[in-house]
């Protein structure tokens, strides 16, 4: 409990509360087990990260249900059950035609019967290895899986435009489970994220629940097809954002074009009261510029502590990673 309570104080304060950024263990240990499976957040939980972070999508009978996306033809193993065959489909998601098999065409009690996989066996053949030891978790067992040791949740809504347009409310079905479960209040131990602007905006209308701002190195969000992450990365974005939000969640590029060169960004945020979370923080060389990775193997690990180390010198708030025990 004292540990929720020092997470809460954490998202309410203006100026970092620690020395070090929290960490927001990105879909569980995803970096060491399938993501988004209890394995993967439970050991996050062992090697000390504040927050888990569950990516929230909707079942078709209007589940909140933890998954990357709701195309899982690359996380669980739907493609080899043959009842399902007819399932798969493309669909428009944020103006990109995807094919795969879809959340929204599954019941809760089916996708039950389905099991989790690595999405990226290539780069982590280690975390493969527990391919098909889990199902799929809702929003509520990963709250519960929190609750009991101690730690904040990071939700993030995917697509909420997208499941709107199928009459499924996401944004109801969140805060009817966050009500049920007394998270509505500015001291909740919940981070709100969405890459979308206005599902935050009707959100902050509802709930007193800190909410969290996403802006990817390009593009925009995808309710709002005049406006850019760029303009939103401005001061005078930055602002904007302050107006609905306590916290943007930046593109590592956003805070650190280059090793070593920082841009204005969390200072800019600071200034305009808000939080800054980098994302994506990963060991795989793959994943890191040039400067930071060790050798040529792309699933070999590079220099990721020292990576951490720069940005939380820069004033880093919190840090999303795949191995929250390599910080």
């Amino acid at each position: 409990m004292f540990r929720i309570i020092l997470l809460a104080m954490t998202l309410l304060t203006a100026a970092p509360a620690f020395a070090e950024p929290l960490i927001f263990a990105h879909r569980g240990a995803s970096g060491e087990r399938p993501e988004h499976t209890r394995a993967a957040y439970v050991l996050a939980i062992e090697q000390g990260a504040d927050f888990i972070e569950p990516d929230l999508v909707m079942s078709r009978d209007g589940v909140l249900v933890v998954r990357h996306e709701n195309d899982i033809g690359g996380t669980t193993d739907v493609a080899d059950q043959p009842e399902f065959a007819d399932r798969r489909a493309t669909r428009t998601v944020d103006g990109v035609a995807v094919t795969g098999w879809f959340t929204e065409d599954f019941t809760l009690a089916e996708l039950k019967t389905l099991r989790a996989r690595e999405r990226l066996p290539a780069l982590r053949p280690g975390s493969a290895a527990f391919d098909g030891r889990e199902g799929i978790l809702t929003f509520d067992e990963v709250l519960d899986i929190a609750s009991t040791a101690g730690v904040g949740v990071a939700p993030e809504l995917k697509h909420p435009t997208h499941f709107a347009g199928l009459g499924l409310a996401m944004e109801d079905a969140l805060v009817a489970v966050l009500e049920r479960r007394g998270l509505t209040g500015a001291d909740a131990p919940v981070l709100v994220q969405c890459f979308e602007v206005g599902a935050l905006e009707r959100l902050a209308l509802r709930i007193d629940t800190p909410l969290l701002q996403l802006m990817a190195r390009e593009g925009g969000p995808a309710d709002r097809p005049a406006l850019t992450y760029a303009a939103m990365a401005t001061a005078e974005g930055l602002a904007g954002v302050a107006a609905y939000a306590g916290w943007i969640g930046a593109d590592t590029a956003l805070i650190e074009p280059e090793p070593g060169t920082p841009t204005g960004l969390i200072a800019d945020a600071h200034r305009a009261g808000l939080k800054v979370a980098g994302w994506t923080f990963r060991a795989e060389n793959a994943f890191l510029p040039e400067g930071d990775r060790v050798g040529d193997d792309p699933a070999g690990h590079g220099r990721l502590r020292e990576r951490l180390a720069r940005f939380a010198g820069y004033g880093l708030d919190a840090a999303f990673m795949d191995q929250p025990g390599l910080r």
